[in-house]
């Protein structure tokens, strides 16, 4: 087994592990999201941190989820065209647009999230409510996150068609009918 798919595997369970977390979080989400309502017009009492913890709880299932999205291929396309080509061509494809579309858009991303995270981070930002939730730096954070775990993805995924295109046929991009 070679360096690419030993990198594949590793960054598939690794993205795995991460979307069974955060599957479970949703759930959390949910209930958070139902105490928060309960509290507020059943009993006519409200917390901040409770209504921040199901934003926080949301924000982190999409960020760090993503990664577990692309590596399922739950990311949306346009498939007008790829469905209808030839594995080979769909895997060219999916190299392309994950250098030169990705990957643009995860620097570019990565640069503004990282400089919004360091600003948060040094200065100990805190919720702008009073009773809410501290080191609002941690939720920041995932921006940062999402960049890694959806780059570690991408290159998973031109390393699995570069696979494919070199003969291994378990690698063979989804979709299409040829």
């Amino acid at each position: 087994m070679g360096a690419m798919e030993l990198y594949v595997r590793a960054v598939d369970r690794i993205n795995s592990a991460i979307g069974n977390v955060v599957a479970w979080m949703t759930l959390g989400t949910v209930l958070v999201c139902f105490g928060t309502v309960y509290f507020r017009y059943a009993l006519d009492s409200g917390f901040i941190w409770m209504q921040e913890a199901y934003i926080w709880q949301h924000a982190i299932v999409i960020f760090l989820g993503a990664g577990y999205t692309l590596l399922h291929n739950g990311h949306v396309r346009v498939d007008i065209f790829y469905a209808q080509m030839p594995a080979r061509r769909r895997a060219m494809v999916d190299i392309g647009g994950t250098i030169l579309f990705m990957g643009p858009f995860l620097w570019v991303t990565f640069d503004k999230s990282w400089a919004f995270f360091l600003t948060s981070y040094i200065g100990d930002e805190n919720s702008q409510q009073p009773d809410g939730i501290p080191n609002l730096w941690l939720l920041k954070s995932t921006l940062v996150l999402f960049c890694l775990v959806v780059a570690l993805q991408g290159l998973a995924t031109i390393f699995r068609n570069v696979l494919f295109l070199g003969g291994d046929a378990k690698y063979a991009p989804p979709g299409g009918t040829h």
